[in-house]
């Protein structure tokens, strides 16, 4: 994680730029038991299928992988930011491994079959009509918890 004082102008100046939603009404719900709960990742690791279209600086939308997709690419590109660990391990900014082993041994309900990761680069504000709509799939799978990943 790179602190923003030391990153390079461009992307400091970007990101003390942007405005911070205000939540008036976050409608939180008690938590189910980790063992009820359906879970999928969403990333801002701007990961995606091989062979998927890449991501574009400043990318509103999302790409959709399947828990079982291992081939994925990162098309995030910052020059601060070290690929190396994922690289070698994808658990590292995706544990779809680690949640599988949690949910085979009855410490989680189960893991959503579709996971989601959108462009970290991105104003959060422009991104809210793919935001609504990935939840939409997520609901209509039965989703009821969200791992949230930034990167």
């Amino acid at each position: 994680m790179t602190r923003i004082s030391e990153m390079p102008a461009v992307g400091r100046g970007f990101i003390s730029n942007l405005d911070l939603p205000v939540i008036e009404d976050p409608s939180w719900v008690p938590p189910l038991p980790a063992n009820e709960r359906r879970i999928s990742i969403v990333s801002t690791a701007a990961v995606h299928i091989r062979g998927d279209k890449p991501f574009s600086w400043l990318a509103k939308d999302y790409r959709a992988f399947h828990k079982s997709d291992r081939d994925l690419v990162m098309t995030h590109v910052a020059v601060e930011f070290d690929r190396s660990a994922w690289q070698q391990d994808l658990n590292t900014i995706i544990p779809l491994d680690r949640l599988e082993e949690m949910a085979s041994e009855g410490e989680l309900g189960s893991v959503a079959e579709e996971h989601y990761s959108f462009m970290g680069a991105a104003d959060p504000v422009t991104m809210e009509k793919s935001a609504r709509k990935a939840a939409a799939q997520m609901k209509q799978e039965g989703v009821n918890t969200v791992f949230l990943i930034p990167i």
